[in-house]
């Protein structure tokens, strides 16, 4: 039976569907020696040769497998980094077998919760918009405080390219006498570098940014900076009922 290119990727867990259908609209990825660029062209996964940026993808004969793993400041999370930089994979290099990709982003100086899968269905689910998923960070920020601020943290802020943001729960964890406080964000849209935008329209400056829970799975207080381990069946099993 024929797939849509983009699922095939999908569950060999080369990418999420979203992902696998930007792969192939940029022209990286090849069906029998042939370029296309229609995600939702059709193969026979049984006897299409597929191949990305020049590498054969093979049929999804390893096990499904997901980690957590508390993701370091200064780490990409990103397969591979054109640039020589390090990346999540790199943590887990010659520890796992299976072809792991990260699920959704954390950006390169934020730390905390990241999952890494072969789990098509898993990753599609964590990474399409209209799951909205709920993601909890706490978040270090400098400079002086008053209420207004937490007022322009709770309100749509208007991004740098002009997206205009729903409104946000953000709770106060502790206001310092240092002018260094703490805070809470829980989003459900998660634009690129979301947070660090609020709290320069609030006139603070972030100083750490922690990702602590994607819904109802929450970061081990055990789990150090680097170190990651599977996700139970019990994990994934909440995960998969917060999106019913």
């Amino acid at each position: 039976m024929e797939e849509r290119l983009q699922n095939i990727l999908s569950h060999r867990g080369v990418a999420s569907r979203r992902g696998a259908a930007a792969m192939i609209e940029e022209g990286r990825v090849s069906v029998n020696g042939a370029v296309v660029r229609e995600p939702g062209a059709r193969f026979d996964p049984s006897t299409a040769e597929i191949a990305v940026d020049g590498r054969p993808v093979g049929a999804a004969t390893e096990r499904t497998r997901t980690i957590m793993m508390y993701k370091p400041a200064g780490v990409l999370s990103t397969v591979s980094d054109p640039f020589g930089g390090r990346t999540v994979l790199d943590l887990v290099r010659g520890q796992v077998s299976e072809r792991l990709v990260p699920v959704g982003r954390l950006d390169k100086d934020s730390e905390g919760l990241l999952l890494l899968s072969n789990d098509g269905d898993l990753t599609y689910r964590l990474t399409h918009p209209r799951f909205e998923h709920e993601k909890t960070y706490i978040v270090r920020a400098a400079g002086r405080w008053s209420e207004d601020k937490l007022e322009t943290l709770r309100s749509a802020v208007t991004m740098p390219d002009g997206y205009r943001i729903r409104p946000v729960p953000v709770e106060v964890v502790r206001i310092g006498r240092d002018n260094v406080h703490v805070l809470c964000f829980k989003l459900r849209e998660g634009r690129k570098r979301q947070i660090r935008y609020m709290c320069s329209a609030a006139h603070l400056v972030v100083l750490s940014l922690k990702r602590v829970a994607i819904s109802g799975l929450r970061l081990p207080e055990d789990l150090q900076p680097g170190a990651w381990r599977d996700l139970t069946a019990a994990e994934r099993q909440s995960l998969l009922d917060s999106w019913q």
